[in-house]
């Protein structure tokens, strides 16, 4: 491990304790400025100094739950909308450690204000210190500072691809020093003159199932040298995530799970999806009131268009959302007239979408623009037949087109966004679509499910190439 990488992580603890300190005592003063008073005058006791006091101890605390919650993990630069949505939820755990520290203590607290805009406030603040950590170490890495020089030991594509990936994008940290199709006496002399030299760090060993003999000698060369050692799994020349072993009589046995979507998992997501629905509802029905009152203006018919789609395990549900086309329009999808005049952007995949499509009407446009007729999908999520986050859902006459991989994406409830939605929205080529939302049934987290969800709202501000 790179000093460089240590001192990054290092200063994270500390910076973070002074940044939940200073978010209460903003929140304090805040609370006591005249034009606070003026709406709502302080009525509770609690001295400067007490309060202080108490600071300092919770936010050990909040610094210790940003420890189990993995922020301080030793790790290259993180993706800030990763970052940030793993800042949320150990800011929110602290909030709950606050409030269950006054219940169980007997302290009864009067003012909400202080509480939450010092929850908000630290959110606000550690994101922005993570922000600044992350641009002077992707710098540091531009500079050459902290890299990782790495020697490539195998062949076949991956090597071509992460040698493209690390030269394209220095702010990895990662060096490509020289690549080896295999390793021999002659290659274990080329690699002990560049430790010689200062020149190497790291082995990365691509494709490990070759030669056992071969991969012990080059295990113990890296022990003798002391050098970081990694190897990429391809085990039976496929991708396998969600690998938990077990042994049975002294036999390891490997089960490969389809999603980390089990068990606990599966009851925390829905949760979140209850939850999350509900609030968002709530936000969002004041734009469904008004978009149901143009529809109605604009042309004939009913405001939910309503039909069936195909959810998890391939089951079909009714899927409901705001009428966006004149009505009966979608049973032309699937006309061969109105496929020539109108030519399919997805031609050669299962999907269809038509470019400048003549059966929205002028508010549909507008709404399809702002995927304002999607909100009531939230209405799906909330009784269960979707999630906030998932696969989109998927057209029945597309479904009878997909080819095996493809029904990998039926594992999980059909979401209202997606990886694939905040990556291109409809611009992304079908076979990319379906290895994002696999990526994401593969490694689901409710960060990642948070991470995604603040990623939308630019998502779908963002114009598409086919509108």
């Amino acid at each position: 491990m790179k000093k460089s990488e240590l001192a990054f992580v290092a200063v994270k603890p500390p910076l973070d304790y002074l940044a939940i300190v200073a978010a209460a005592l903003v929140s304090y003063l805040i609370r006591y400025l005249s034009a606070i008073q003026s709406i709502r005058p302080v009525v509770f006791d609690l001295p400067f100094k007490t309060f202080f006091s108490l600071t300092l101890i919770m936010a050990i605390i909040w610094v210790v739950i940003f420890a189990i919650s993995g922020l301080y993990n030793i790790s290259g630069p993180q993706k800030f909308f990763k970052e940030l949505a793993k800042i949320f939820v150990a800011c929110s755990a602290g909030l709950a450690a606050v409030l269950a520290v006054m219940v169980f203590s007997r302290y009864l607290f009067d003012s909400r204000f202080i509480i939450l805009s010092a929850w908000f406030l630290s959110i606000i603040f550690i994101s922005l210190i993570r922000l600044i950590i992350n641009v002077i170490q992707k710098i540091s890495y531009r500079a050459g500072i902290g890299v990782h020089r790495v020697a490539i030991i195998g062949d076949g594509d991956t090597v071509s691809a992460l040698t493209d990936e690390f030269s394209a994008r220095p702010t990895l940290g990662y060096k490509i020093i020289s690549t080896f199709p295999f390793f021999d006496p002659t290659v274990e002399t080329q690699l002990r003159q560049m430790v010689k030299d200062d020149k190497l760090d790291e082995i990365i060993q691509i494709n490990p199932n070759f030669d056992r003999d071969k991969t012990i000698s080059l295990i113990n060369f890296v022990n003798e040298f002391h050098l970081d050692y990694r190897y990429t799994a391809d085990l039976l020349g496929t991708q396998l995530t969600n690998i938990t072993v077990n042994t049975i009589v002294g036999t390891p046995i490997v089960e490969v799970k389809k999603t980390r979507l089990d068990g606990w998992g599966r009851i925390a997501k829905r949760i979140f999806d209850i939850f999350g629905s509900m609030i968002l509802i709530i936000l969002t029905s004041p734009v469904m009131l008004l978009a149901v009152v143009l529809i109605k203006l604009d042309s004939k018919g009913p405001v939910l268009f309503k039909y069936k789609r195909i959810g998890q395990y391939g089951k079909p549900f009714t899927y409901f959302k705001l009428r966006s086309m004149f009505s009966n329009a979608h049973q032309l999808r699937y006309d061969s007239d109105f496929q020539m005049q109108n030519k399919n952007l997805r031609e050669g995949t299962p999907m269809i979408k038509f470019k400048r499509d003549p059966r929205i009407t002028r508010v549909g446009r507008v709404i399809r623009r702002f995927s304002i007729d999607e909100l009531p999908e939230l209405f799906i999520s909330l009784i269960g037949q979707m999630s906030l986050v998932g696969p989109r859902p998927h057209e029945i006459e597309e479904v009878e087109k997909y080819q095996r991989h493809h029904k990998k994406v039926l594992t999980i409830k059909p979401g209202i966004t997606g990886l694939s939605q905040v990556s291109g929205r409809s611009d992304l080529d079908f076979e990319d679509e379906v290895k994002l939302d696999t990526f994401y049934i593969e490694n689901w987290s409710l960060a990642k499910d948070i991470q995604i969800i603040l990623k939308t709202p630019l998502a779908i501000i963002k114009r598409r190439k086919t509108e």
